[in-house]
Formats: structure tokens, sequence, C-alpha cells
């Protein structure tokens, strides 16, 4: 069975006082023999905290976004590069947020994703549809057009990939979609992946629309949902402790 994979995002949260607290209480409290692979997405500037809390463990360090520029006059950029020197291992890319907020189009996210490979980092490739889009039938379009993008521009890396769906109505909303519709989307998405590479089996699919401690489990229980991408849950070790528990 494919080791699953939870990744917080702690989105514009964070101090030095709470983040080395959180940090502790998750080390402290993963499972007895953790199966899942753990990851945590920090605010840029608390990378080489996030770094050295966690040396000598096995969770991972991840960047909330990262630059498809390698160097030069992009003020507020940070390339993937100055990512790798901080032992990031994963950067998201396309988070609905970026998309909305920052106008981030299919064509950047693609080269961010490219841009994070080229120096040996994983990107966690986020895809979604508005409430708008699902209620005019378009979620399989959409998701599809996004991950089209990324899969083009990568060619034959798309096994590196991985790939976080996140029904943007369900993002910080309370909503999340049923174990049902969320599975749907992910065999669309497993799917389209299949038909791009031999060797998609190992790209890791994960939800990433409120998940929580009190749903993860019934998510993680389907077919083609291989972890999740958790937002608020992930800012209390509690939450998040539960989410891994249930990932085993």
């Amino acid at each position: 069975m494919k080791q699953k994979l939870i990744v917080g995002n702690w989105k514009m949260n964070g101090s030095l006082a709470a983040n080395a607290a959180l940090l502790q209480a998750i080390k402290q409290g993963l499972p007895a023999g953790n199966k899942a692979g753990v990851a945590v997405a920090a605010p840029a500037p608390y990378l080489a905290q996030v770094q050295a809390e966690l040396a000598g463990t096995s969770i991972g360090v991840g960047a909330q976004d990262v630059s498809q520029h390698e160097q030069g006059a992009f003020t507020g950029e940070v390339s993937a590069i100055m990512l790798k020197e901080f032992g990031v291992r994963y950067a998201l890319v396309g988070h609905s947020e970026r998309r909305q907020y920052h106008g981030e189009t299919d064509a950047v996210v693609a080269a961010k994703a490219q841009a994070a490979l080229a120096k040996g980092i994983t990107p966690i490739v986020c895809v979604g549809e508005t409430l708008a889009e699902r209620e005019a039938g378009q979620t399989e379009v959409v998701v599809k057009r996004q991950l089209a993008a990324v899969i083009h521009q990568v060619g034959p890396c798309v096994s590196e990939l991985v790939v976080a769906y996140e029904p943007v109505w369900a993002i910080g909303t309370g909503k999340t979609a049923s174990p049902e519709q969320a599975q749907q989307v992910h065999a669309v998405l497993r799917a389209q992946l299949a038909a791009a590479s031999d060797k998609a089996a190992r790209v890791p699919v994960l939800y990433g629309g409120s998940m929580n401690a009190g749903n993860a489990a019934q998510l993680l229980a389907q077919a083609d949902i291989d972890g999740g991408l958790i937002g608020g849950a992930a800012l209390k070790a509690p939450d998040f402790l539960t989410i891994i528990a249930a990932a085993q």
C-alpha cells in the first residue's frame, strides 16, 4: 500500500515562539512506528527555524511558494535554489489563494513546478474548482485543465510531482467535499496522470479542502486519496496528530 502523505500548510500564521511549541508537540506526539510521510509548509521567514527544529527527524520542510525564476530583479521572490539551502523538500505551487489573490495563471503554476523540480524540490501542485464552477458542472474540466498545464511543462518528470485537490469552496469555509465527491475528482486526476506517465502510480494525490481531525479517517479511506494538505488543523498539534494517526 502506498505511503500516505500529510502536509501542514501554516499559511500566513506563526511566530518564533508558537512555531517552536507546535513543532515540539508534533515531534513528541508522532505515532510510534509512524508510517505516514509528514511535512510542514511554513512562511519563508521561518524556514531556517523549521529546518533547525526538524533536523534529525523524518518530518519534511515545505515552502508555501517558489519563484519561477532562478535569480535576478524579482523583488520579494524566493527561488528554488534559495529554498534548497534551507532543506526544503516540498514547495506548494498554484494554491488557490495564490491563483485568486496574486493572479497566478496555469502557465505560471506550471513554470513554478518546473523550477522546483529542476532544483530537486518536489512541487505540490494544487488544483481545484470554485463553487460557481462546481455548480456549473465544470469541476472535471477545470481540474484537468490546471493539471494538464503542469504535465505539459514538466514532461517525463510528471512522476516526481505531488498533486493536491483543493476545492476552493471548501477551503477555510468549514465546508468539506464528501468522501465520495472527493474520491470522484481524485479518480479523474489519477486517470489523467496515468495517461501521462507509466509511473503515475507513485504520484500522491492529496485532498486539501478542510480536512480535519473529525473527517480525516473517512477521506483517507478512499481508494485514490493518498493524504492531505492541511490548513487550519495543522496549527493545532492535537488535531494534526490525529490526522497523521488516521493516515497509518
